[in-house]
């Protein structure tokens, strides 16, 4: 369950093997239920983030109409950060849903400082990583707004093709920015072209 773990650190960081498993023994991981919330549109965020181990998280907000927009799906290693220390009291835009049965890693920051003080390149590691994640999404956000729906959705097949079968259409049709009605033609005339 934890080797991708041990492979962060063993890229991102010099730790021993000794400090890696102190810390991976520090790790809160907890199982949640399908559709269970890790965080409500309009709550005040909790000082928390979460690592996905299993499962998948839906990320999304109801917009002025009532209507429900998907804006990101989390799947295995991928991190949900939620928490922001600086805006105590901001309440969130977001909604985080258990889409599947799922198993996180769950860090506070207390927890987190208590670490980043006994290990100093675990912060670093993060940072790194988030860095990284960050570019990443630059980059999705930038392909996505020059694209066309059929384009966005053919991303959708080459890079995260585990979607298609684990999530509700009509939310992978929000994710897209498209009607279900829209996916179903494209996903047809796909299916059609590759035949």
């Amino acid at each position: 369950m934890f080797e991708k773990l041990f492979g962060y650190m063993t890229e991102f960081t010099t730790l021993s093997e000794e400090a890696q498993r102190t810390i991976v023994d520090a790790l809160q991981i907890e199982e949640y239920k399908k559709g269970t919330f890790l965080l409500q549109q309009g709550d005040v965020p909790m000082t928390k983030c979460y690592f996905v181990i299993k499962g998948c998280i839906r990320q999304f907000f109801v917009d002025e109409y009532g209507k429900e927009i998907t804006s990101n799906f989390f799947t295995e290693e991928q991190a949900i950060p939620i928490f922001n220390d600086q805006r105590k009291g901001e309440m969130s835009k977001f909604s985080y849903a258990c889409l599947e049965d799922s198993i996180l890693v769950v860090g506070d920051l207390d927890s987190e400082k208590v670490l980043y003080n006994t290990f100093s390149q675990l912060e670093s590691m993060i940072r790194k990583m988030m860095e990284i994640n960050i570019n990443k999404v630059h980059e999705e956000l930038a392909d996505f707004l020059r694209s066309s729906p059929e384009e966005r959705y053919k991303t959708v097949l080459k890079k995260r093709p585990q979607l298609i079968h684990r999530v509700p259409q009509h939310q992978l049709a929000s994710f897209l920015g498209i009607t279900p009605e829209s996916l179903s033609r494209i996903k047809k005339r796909i299916e059609k072209n590759n035949v």
